[in-house]
């Protein structure tokens, strides 16, 4: 304990220092999300597989999206009982465990033992980095900012993994050339994992285990304030109090999940998983995994030349994904999803029509508007972010509390079965209707519009708390209360309820009086 004391980072430095681990968390997701395609066209892993057919080589990449599946399912479970650092501990114990056995791969069964070790690790890390970040970050306003230099670092993972496996193309039949990339993986999980203890638990998820003198002082180290602090005081209350309230709805549990009642725990889970369907089937993946092969099958380029334009989209979106940074805020994610959605079809359907047509200046068109896919991806024209970011943040600010864990753990199952099926079907779809398989995603990136505009509900500059009160404020008006109604009524008793506490002499300890004048 002495030497975790010596550095205790508090206010904007633990701020900085959370996201700064999350970040390297993402990194390794989006590291792990495109080292394996590379090495598929590499002799030396090849000779030492015995040269697996193309069938077996898909079996080998899917293995991993198989563990993620895997580790989103046990992180249902084992989220809440473990808690937000332990969870991120574990994933990272899986990485290592599955970049270590990768890398000492000398048979199939090997690899593809490490293969699902490593989805394993990031199943439970996309889970619970985001949740962990939104529930760290007591700031409204720099929360979807703090998710988004987490994406940022995810593009940096897939471009570094590009230009590597770029670069070990110069030395094919060395060993190293496949080995090293796999093994990186696991420099990069230990690096991730060191940091942890250093940082602090969700103060939310001590409060739901009734921990409440911990998350006062986690509360205080965030807030760079004394433990007996206003601040301190009135950030504990409110999350007491919203826990309080969900309580009073009974244990949360299956039938909860199908319950639309006053949390509206059902409609939030179905608002959660939706991202995910739309980032996945609006076609993210068919760019994200198969660019070189798009570059190849469809327009011609040789391998290594698609390779060297793989890498530099991937930084162009590197690009955009840091600009989004600097404005995320201002613009809802409710636009911002409707615009992505908008420009994303407009994208594939003039890929489509490019390569349908067939001529050279057409070609030319459809890869520059290939390019274009990621700008309205991660960044629309008239907003910051796109589908990229909300996928991962909508659902750990959508649920409430207690569902937290379970609605973003459902959410991330979604993503891995959609990035599972949309990987499984591309390379058929290319070789089987060639150009008329953009229509398929063209279609769908327009068909989200009316879901996203009728459905979905606006969380940008409110608080976790805020956005639990606006839908038991709804669920308690019905249809005489509109969600932007909801949303001003929310703020206002939420705020009412900070100056109450704030006016209020501190009690010696928390408990149920205490919470029952908030609540």
């Amino acid at each position: 304990m002495a030497i975790l004391d010596m550095f205790r980072p508090e206010g904007r430095s633990l701020l900085i220092c959370i996201t700064v681990n999350c970040g390297l968390g993402f990194m390794l997701f989006g590291y792990d999300q495109g080292v394996f395609g590379g090495l598929l066209a590499n002799p030396s892993f090849l000779d030492q597989f015995n040269q697996p057919s193309v069938t077996l080589q898909g079996q080998i990449v899917s293995t991993y999206t198989l563990g993620c599946i895997i580790g989103s399912i046990i992180a249902i479970f084992s989220g809440d009982p473990l808690g937000r650092q332990r969870s991120v501990m574990l994933g990272c114990v899986c990485l290592t465990l599955g970049g270590i056995l990768q890398a000492t791969s000398f048979s199939l069964a090997h690899m593809i033992v490490g293969r699902i070790l490593s989805g394993i690790g990031i199943g439970f890390n996309t889970t619970t980095i985001p949740i962990w970040q939104s529930e760290t970050c007591l700031r409204p306003s720099l929360r979807g900012k703090l998710v988004a230099i987490e994406l940022v670092c995810l593009i940096f993972g897939f471009v570094l993994t590009n230009w590597m496996n770029f670069g070990f193309t110069y030395m094919p039949t060395s060993q190293v050339s496949w080995r090293f990339p796999l093994g990186f993986q696991a420099l990069l999980a230990v690096g991730t994992a060191i940091f942890i203890p250093f940082l602090v638990e969700s103060p939310r998820w001590l409060c739901l285990k009734d921990r409440h003198e911990e998350a006062r002082a986690v509360l205080a180290r965030l807030h760079a304030k004394p433990i007996d602090s206003p601040e301190v005081r009135e950030s504990l209350e409110i999350i007491i109090g919203t826990i309080a309230e969900e309580r009073a709805d009974g244990e949360i549990g299956w039938r909860e999940v199908f319950h639309n009642g006053r949390q509206q725990t059902f409609r939030r889970i179905l608002l959660g998983l939706g991202v995910s369907i739309f980032q996945q089937l609006g076609g993210i993946n068919v760019v994200a995994y198969y660019l070189p092969v798009v570059l190849e099958r469809s327009f011609g380029f040789s391998p290594r030349m698609a390779l060297i334009l793989s890498a530099i989209d991937s930084m162009q979106w590197m690009f955009w994904g840091a600009m989004n940074t600097l404005a995320i805020e201002r613009v809802g994610r409710k636009n911002l999803m409707i615009f992505g959605a908008t420009g994303c079809s407009v994208c594939f359907a003039v890929t489509a029509i490019g390569l349908g047509i067939g001529s050279n200046v057409s070609n030319g068109v459809a890869v520059a508007f290939i390019f274009m896919f990621y700008v309205f991806f991660v960044r629309s024209p008239e907003c910051p972010l796109s589908f990229m970011t909300i996928a991962f943040l909508y659902p750990s600010e959508i649920n409430g509390n207690r569902s937290r864990n379970l609605g973003a753990a459902i959410a991330m199952v979604t993503n891995w079965v959609g990035v599972y099926l949309v990987v499984s079907i591309t390379p058929i779809g290319i070789q089987n209707i060639g150009w008329r398989f953009y229509i398929v995603f063209a279609v769908l990136n327009a068909a989200f519009l009316p879901f996203i505009w009728l459905f979905y509900v606006e969380t940008a500059g409110l608080s976790l708390d805020e956005i639990d009160r606006v839908f038991v404020l709804k669920h308690a008006e019905g249809s005489t209360l509109t969600y932007k109604q909801a949303t001003e009524q929310a703020k206002e008793q939420l705020e009412i309820e900070r100056l109450e506490i704030s006016a209020r002499p501190e009690k010696s300890g928390v408990g149920t009086d205490h919470v029952e004048s908030v609540a």
